[in-house]
């Protein structure tokens, strides 16, 4: 299989009667997406005239793995990173968890936002310094069967601007891993190392992005909420040492150390 295609996966371990729920879950939060820059900062690229406060400091990584032992067993992990001081940890708190909700193409988010949702909650509570300005999410925003991917889902209910950056593509709107690909060795991309991801339709469903040079796989960013595409990319290409962006790999390194 080349990418995500909801379609040709198997619907293991939920009945159609539960799938349609959690789509009407997902068409109604869909409502309340904000796909342009709805936030009180900055980025520093932008505010050199601004006080530091009003600045992008602290951006958050979710990410959650499961263990191959016990495949039921999951590690969320909600890290934040200094962007202003060389993406330096400030903060990082688990939850390990056992999970019999299935991993189904197109409704991760009903697996994994729980779990991440909680991390926040806590983190909230516990009126830490560092609650993070923006989110990013291993996982897609709108570039998702339905528009609405894990991204979204925990940008809208933790009313938190979220940037969505998956490793596959959801063949959506006519896109395809294959044509991603050619075009992003069209020589006139070469150099970018950027596309956008326009469908069939011509609705712009995100980018894709060779965020790490000489990588040839690329990650796929998406809005998520209330943050534009020209500002996801630009705090994904601020926050890259690798191939995936940094406040994710930190997350993902962590959680899997608690499995």
């Amino acid at each position: 299989m080349e990418g995500i295609n909801e379609k040709e996966e198997a619907q293991k371990g939920s009945s159609p009667a539960e799938l349609g729920k959690w789509a009407e879950i997902q068409d109604t939060l869909k409502k309340r997406v904000i796909t342009v820059d709805d936030f009180p900062w900055r980025l520093a690229s932008q505010s050199e005239s601004e006080p530091q406060q009003q600045q992008l400091k602290y951006v958050g990584g979710v990410d959650v793995s499961f263990s191959k032992e016990e495949p039921s067993m999951a590690c969320g992990s909600l890290v934040v990173l200094d962007l202003l001081h060389d993406l330096r940890l400030v903060y990082q708190e688990y939850t390990c968890l056992s999970l019999d909700i299935p991993y189904i193409p197109g409704f991760l988010a009903f697996r994994e936002a729980p779990i991440l949702l909680h991390l926040l909650a806590k983190m909230k509570k516990d009126a830490s310094p560092f609650y993070p300005q923006v989110l990013m999410v291993d996982g897609n925003g709108l570039l998702h069967p339905r528009g609405f991917g894990l991204a979204s889902h925990l940008g809208v209910i933790a009313n938190i601007p979220t940037i969505g950056v998956g490793k596959n593509l959801h063949h959506v709107d006519g896109l395809t891993q294959s044509g991603v690909r050619k075009l992003l060795e069209a020589e006139e991309n070469k150099a970018k190392g950027i596309i956008t991801l326009r469908g069939n339709s011509g609705f712009i469903w995100g980018a894709a992005m060779r965020s790490e040079q000489g990588s040839l796989k690329p990650v796929f960013v998406s809005v998520g909420h209330r943050v534009s595409l020209e500002t996801a990319i630009e705090i994904v290409n601020m926050t890259c040492k690798f191939r995936v962006p940094e406040p994710i790999r930190q997350a993902d390194i962590r959680s899997r150390e608690h499995l």
